[in-house]
């Protein structure tokens, strides 16, 4: 069976032309089912998705108590999917889903992974995608787990692959890396990615920016290393600086004088400690959320027609 998971957040004006599509699609590969993952919306996306489970059995929706973010809704599809193999797409249709039957053919000849790799993105401001393009040539360069450029969350994922993502507990979730952090068999496919159907961005430039954070910090301590080394050189300048300032006292007729050097000095050493601080505080920020052991998501409400008469029987609260 092929499970394709879903993360919905106000998403009303797409979800219908997203179901038909995702539906002609699956048609022709057999058993299937398709996770609508709603992410707290409150513009009645649920509702649509109610009436969507109620003419299509093979639907099964997933309401989260709260919004908790798309890596995490993600993952709550991920633990829910029941499918041999599982296929993650937004639901904003710049992925397109007529490209499953190639991602799931590619399953077929062996790959674990099957990720889509986006050729074009056509409705996108020229300095976002440079600023994306940049943060992915950024994290290949500072991590030693390969992460394919130009790729998002549209993959396929077999059975094996997502036991092996859904049995990585960390809360700072970048699927992404940990995708290809698991190893396995891996390929990517080409597409073109279209322009947003309807509605807005969820992910604006400061979404994009916390990812970025996330996929950075979660997968390199480049970070640290870059703070120590710049640690080392302001000690070899200050000991340099301070060599000068004693052969000029001792060594010559003339005083150290001039308030302004020793000022600038002193605000440049204040200012990387800050910045060192922060960036160390980063990942001790990150301890301690994972300390805290709270669950990724709470559900609020399964609806599932295959398991239920009623099909709006709901379990609510649960937790993972």
């Amino acid at each position: 069976m092929i499970s394709v998971v879903v993360p919905v957040f106000n998403e009303a004006q797409t979800l219908r032309d997203l179901h038909r599509r995702l539906a002609d699609s699956l048609a022709a590969l057999g058993p299937h089912e398709i996770l609508l993952v709603d992410d707290g919306s409150n513009d009645g996306t649920w509702h649509i998705a109610l009436q969507i489970a109620a003419e299509d059995p093979s639907v099964r929706l997933i309401r989260l108590s709260r919004n908790f973010g798309h890596q995490a809704a993600l993952s709550a599809g991920l633990d829910a999917a029941r499918g041999d193999a599982i296929v993650t797409i937004d639901a904003d249709l710049q992925d397109p889903p007529e490209l499953i039957p190639e991602l799931v053919e590619r399953w077929h000849e062996g790959y674990d992974v099957v990720y889509g790799v986006r050729s074009s993105r056509a409705g996108e401001a020229h300095v976002r995608l440079a600023a994306i393009s940049a943060f992915y040539r950024l994290l290949s360069s500072i991590t030693a787990t390969e992460i394919p450029r130009d790729v998002g969350d549209y993959r396929l994922l077999s059975r094996r692959a997502a036991d092996a993502i859904r049995s990585m507990p960390e809360r700072a979730r970048f699927l992404r890396g940990m995708s290809g952090w698991i190893g396995f068999k891996q390929i990517g496919v080409e597409y073109a990615r279209d322009p947003r159907y309807a509605g807005e961005s969820k992910y604006p430039f400061k979404s994009l920016l916390r990812l970025a954070l996330d996929g950075i910090l979660s997968f390199s301590i480049a970070p640290i290393r870059l703070v120590t080394g710049l640690g080392f050189a302001l000690v070899v300048f200050c000991v340099g600086v301070f060599a000068w300032v004693l052969y000029v006292r001792f060594g010559t007729a003339h005083h150290p004088s001039g308030w302004t050097s020793v000022i600038a000095v002193v605000l440049l050493l204040g200012g990387v400690q800050l910045l060192s601080i922060g960036v160390i505080g980063q990942y001790i920020g990150r301890i301690f959320e994972e300390a805290k052991q709270r669950p990724l998501y709470l559900v609020d409400e399964v609806v599932d027609s295959r398991e239920a008469s009623d099909p709006r029987s709901a379990s609510s609260s649960a937790s993972f």
